[in-house]
């Protein structure tokens, strides 16, 4: 089937498409499932909406957040009534919140699919999924293009108030160094946390393969990557999203080691000669499977160990991970 089909525009009639969130999603989930879900010739390449559906979902999601804007409510108050403390002023929903959620679910689901259709056979279980994670990657590369409104309504914003993948919670320990530090507060205690952010982005996006002195496109995909291994609560860019998904629906599920059974302990092993009798997730014993074995094409035995550190490491399974370990010197360095 070719790239080339695209998908029109559908007919809504009278309907308004920005009229209710139920509505909007109505209008965009078949561009959607076009994109991720239907079949393709090349992987690498998701297939295409026709522009005029393109602009029309554009135009459905600025019609929604602008009419769908909703203030902070402000309790009316009588002449001379005193004001009610703030924490009992009811705060309204960030303005996008809703299409976000429905996204993050849609590609959660998207995600479980993969899962749920994953052979039973370790030995062609990464044959399955490096195609699939090809696949689900060129589509939410294309959604991110295509819901790029939301990113900049809602998920810059939501950066902006301390809502993304590194927030000031994540730092306080280290502002509050000294109890007379913790005395001086003001600007310095505003200035000391600014800074403390920096630092500690500087030193996550090294983690994720950003090097000193590295470029602008070094350093947004070592973002990307933190981004993907951030908490489910953290608002991070659809792309992100999607992968982070891919991670918690169908990585960490693979990578779920089972429990041993109690068949008394082992005595006068090394650590690694216990590490090597401990059970493995299905994930690893792939791997491993496919490491250790001796017949087939090396060259092509070496392109799947690379494609699957790729997947480990753009889904944001951690740097010190067991398995991102065994397959670090098929990691593709950040460039």
């Amino acid at each position: 089937m070719s790239n080339l089909n695209l998908l029109p525009n559908p007919r809504i009639g009278s309907a308004n498409p920005s009229a209710s969130l139920s509505a909007l999603w109505g209008y965009i989930q078949p561009a959607l499932d076009h994109i991720l879900r239907s079949p393709v010739d090349d992987l690498s390449k998701a297939p295409a909406v026709d522009v005029n559906y393109h602009i029309g979902i554009h135009t459905a999601l600025y019609n929604y957040f602008t009419n769908h804007a909703s203030p902070i409510p402000v309790p009316h108050l009588s002449i001379g009534a005193p004001r009610p403390p703030p924490e009992s002023i009811p705060a309204a929903t960030p303005l996008g919140c809703d299409v976000y959620d429905r996204l993050d679910a849609y590609l959660a689901d998207a995600a479980r699919e993969v899962l749920l259709d994953a052979p039973t056979d370790d030995s062609t279980l990464l044959h399955y999924l490096v195609p699939r994670f090809t696949r689900y990657s060129s589509g939410a590369q294309s959604i991110n293009r295509l819901l790029n409104y939301v990113n900049r309504q809602y998920v810059r914003r939501a950066a902006d108030e301390d809502r993304g993948w590194l927030r000031i919670c994540d730092i306080v320990s280290e502002v509050i160094e000294s109890e007379a530090e913790c005395r001086q507060g003001g600007a310095f205690s505003q200035r000391k946390i600014a800074e403390k952010m920096r630092e500690r982005r500087a030193a996550e996006l090294r983690r994720w393969g950003a090097p000193d002195g590295a470029t602008m496109e070094q350093l947004a995909r070592a973002e990307a990557r933190a981004e993907a291994a951030s908490a489910l609560d953290r608002v991070v860019p659809i792309l992100s999203l999607a992968y982070r998904r891919f991670r918690t629906e169908v990585l960490e599920p693979l990578l779920v080691v089972p429990k041993a059974k109690a068949k008394g302990k082992k005595k006068g092993l090394t650590e690694d000669e216990k590490a090597a009798v401990r059970p493995k997730g299905r994930l690893a014993r792939a791997v491993k499977e496919l490491l250790e074995s001796r017949g087939g094409d090396a060259g092509e035995r070496d392109k799947l160990a690379s494609e699957m550190a790729d997947m480990l490491t753009c889904t944001g399974i951690r740097p010190d991970h067991p398995l991102r370990r065994r397959l670090r010197k098929y990691s593709v360095p950040v460039t």
